[in-house]
């Protein structure tokens, strides 16, 4: 009867344990991996999905390899800087009663190479490194861009400096703070002579707003290029500028695109980046790239 009530036991604890999340996918970003799952959120309740990752293969699971948590079924593995990098995840559910899946099946993903890394730079204003301190007014003094950069910076690559002539910050109509209407921003960069490959524009965000990103318009020599809608952010970086801090409720972002040829000549180019819609983004880095 012992070895009876005893097995009875291990059967309900056994039904009891949720079951490991499945159909794991990977999407590939610069910068970042973004994990997606199929579960059973209710059968059991599920507090949480563990999510691990290590470079190699095989890894084991632990504290060591554990990457985040997330309540959602999918998780960003983020601020993994300019270069490709290889990743290796598994899943594991979390019950409400602190019980554990088995780890899901393994999956391989990578992230995307950033033109920073394969592409020359021609000119840049900023360090891609998710932050914005070396840039002027940062990381806090929004309050201040009226008054020192009226309807926005212009700067000259080679003649004008990060701290001094290039806002952390870019408002938009719907901030209230810097006159509730649309701002640009002016970005002229010498060329010798047109590349004979494709120029690439990156434009790195620290910080965007949570509800309202926004769109910007970029336009080189007059000539449109696009008109960006921004990623939702975490709504801190008009008040902190460094991305990389643990726990930090910065979410970065990352525009790259190739700009026009026929839009290019040689001497001074002008890339303007008008904010027409939305609220502030908090810039990192931008530059133009041959590639």
């Amino acid at each position: 009867m012992t070895v009876t009530r005893r097995s009875a036991l291990g059967l309900g604890a056994a039904a009891r344990r949720p079951r490991p999340v499945h159909a794991l996918r990977a999407e590939s970003g610069i910068g970042r991996i973004r994990l997606s799952w199929k579960g059973e959120a209710y059968a059991p309740l599920v507090d949480h999905y563990a999510i691990y990752g290590a470079r190699s293969a095989g890894f084991g699971i632990g504290p060591g390899t554990l990457v985040g948590k997330t309540v959602y079924g999918y998780f960003v593995h983020d601020r993994m800087g300019g270069a490709r990098q290889d990743w290796h995840y598994r899943v594991v559910t979390v019950d409400a009663a602190g019980n554990r899946s088995r780890p899901s099946a393994a999956l391989s993903a990578h992230s995307v190479e950033s033109v920073t890394v394969a592409g020359r730079a021609l000119a840049t204003v900023g360090n891609f490194d998710h932050r914005s301190l070396e840039l002027a007014l940062a990381p806090n003094g929004y309050a201040q861009y009226r008054a020192r950069f009226g309807d926005g910076p212009d700067y000259t690559y080679g003649k004008s400096t990060p701290g001094n002539d290039w806002a952390y910050i870019q408002p938009g109509p719907a901030d209230s703070w810097a006159g509730g209407r649309p701002s640009r921003a002016t970005f002229r960069f010498p060329l010798d002579e047109v590349p004979s490959g494709e120029t690439w524009l990156a434009v790195w965000l620290v910080d965007t707003h949570a509800s309202l990103p926004g769109t910007v318009k970029l336009a080189l020599n007059g000539t449109p290029v696009r008109e960006v809608e921004l990623e939702f952010g975490g709504t801190r970086g008009s008040l902190e500028g460094d991305a990389t801090l643990p726990g930090t409720p910065l979410k970065p972002s990352y525009v790259e695109l190739p700009l026009p040829a026929a839009a290019l000549k040689a001497g001074e180019n002008v890339l303007t980046i008008d904010k027409q819609a939305g609220s502030w983004h908090v810039y990192d880095a931008l530059g133009i790239f041959a590639r």
